[in-house]
């Protein structure tokens, strides 16, 4: 009998039989509140009767029109109404599957467009599996470990992360930036460095936002050299902040943004937006894929566009997210083994640490397994896997946050003892 791979590990013991809004239901009837969301992805909850419909209808159209052989209609409006939404000036698009296939063509739209090898990565970043993309990911050596060698031609500067260093948000930011300099003087000249990929808030590393002083540092040397500043809102963008995207928070005007997850609230679908002149400048033959920009995909893009505006789920995840961030801090503050709590909207991370500050991934993951146990689904990271994450949809509601929180207080004070 054939099986899945041992390899892939559950964080949850869950066998889901389905799902609605916030809720998934097991196969043997019992309910979970889902602060997972699929890693970010079902932004209007499990199953938007919205969202079902438009599946539904297109399926019963067309399934598959490979892109670049005809064209289809969700495709075409995808395409118009993202343009009411994509930051000033990125006006062309291009579509994939995941979040990997996204960052892998803007590395090759960059690297063609200014004709130069390099980028640069910040400490943290999570940017996918496959080579190109691992080779940039620096959340965690789990991501890249055991296939090297990996792709040249990437170099990594620190992050803004302030609790790591120690530091208040000021001089790290200042340190972060004067080692981004240094690395310009050491390793690779500006005028070899295609882009900087950087995420607004870390996803995989750790739920760390950045910051105003630092993305306006990357985009005055992103001026300066000809550099490409690729923001990477994969995790970050459609609302999940308490903004559209994860870099209004910061006023910072980016080149190229990279989409994926909650854009179509669980169907597989991913792009990234430049401006025409930037995008012009591609190679030809160098854009394309079987199944990118899949129909009913697109379709299920676009009824979540239209729930996330008729639902204003934008200013309820940021709500919502001052309620969690509220709750989950006033947690943090009565137990000696939770060392910072932070987030942006509907991404918040609990830090757990040990008694001299050490990372402690095992309690944050008996944390969460307790979670699970209770009916509250949470998953854990950064680099030492000591970071417990809630992701909750976009939908969710005070109740739910109340419910989740009262979980949370619980099997964080059964776990720790305090």
């Amino acid at each position: 009998m054939a099986r899945l791979s041992p390899i892939l590990k559950q964080a949850t013991p869950v066998v889901v039989d389905h799902g609605e809004g916030t809720y998934l239901y097991d196969t043997s009837g019992r309910r979970h509140l889902d602060f997972t969301a699929g890693i970010g992805v079902t932004s209007t909850g499990h199953c938007h009767p919205r969202v079902v419909a438009a599946a539904q209808e297109q399926i019963g159209k067309l399934i598959h029109g490979q892109y670049t052989t005809v064209m289809h209609k969700p495709l075409l409006d995808l395409t118009e109404r993202l343009s009411e939404v994509l930051p000033q000036g990125l006006d062309s698009l291009f579509f994939a599957n995941s979040g990997s296939e996204a960052v892998e063509a803007a590395l090759r739209l960059t690297r063609q467009a200014t004709g130069r090898p390099n980028v640069v990565v910040f400490q943290g970043g999570f940017h996918g599996r496959t080579v190109a993309a691992a080779s940039m990911t620096t959340s965690g050596t789990r991501f890249s470990a055991g296939f090297s060698p990996l792709m040249s031609g990437v170099h990594v500067a620190p992050f803004p992360y302030a609790y790591h260093y120690g530091w208040d948000e000021k001089t790290t930011t200042e340190f972060a930036l004067r080692e981004l300099d240094y690395l310009f003087a050491t390793q690779t000249s500006p005028q070899e460095t295609a882009a900087f990929f950087v995420e607004p808030m870390l996803g995989e590393g750790g739920y760390v936002p950045a910051n105003s002083e630092f993305l306006a540092g990357l985009r005055r040397r992103a001026d300066e050299h000809g550099i490409l500043l690729v923001v990477d809102e994969i995790q970050t963008g459609f609302g999940r902040t308490g903004r559209f995207w994860g870099h209004d928070h910061f006023d910072v005007r980016p080149d190229v943004v990279l989409i994926a997850k909650g854009l179509a609230s669980g169907f597989p679908l991913s792009g990234i937006a430049a401006s025409q002149e930037l995008m012009s400048k591609a190679w030809p033959g160098s854009q394309g894929g079987t199944y990118g920009g899949n129909a009913v995909s697109c379709a299920a893009a676009l009824a979540t566009l239209d729930v996330i505006q008729e639902e204003n789920l934008v200013e309820n995840a940021a709500a919502r997210g001052r309620q969690l961030l509220e709750g989950a801090k006033a947690v943090g503050e009565k137990t000696p083994g939770i060392g910072d709590v932070r987030g942006l909207g509907l991404l918040v991370g609990s830090e757990f640490v040990t008694a001299d500050g050490k990372p402690d991934g095992a309690t944050a993951q008996a944390v969460q397994k307790a979670a699970a146990e209770k009916g509250l689904l949470l998953l854990t990271c950064g680099a030492f896997m000591n970071v417990v994450r809630m992701i909750p949809p976009l939908v969710v509601t005070s109740e739910q946050i109340d419910e989740a929180l009262e979980i949370w207080t619980d099997v964080v004070a059964s776990v720790t003892g305090s």
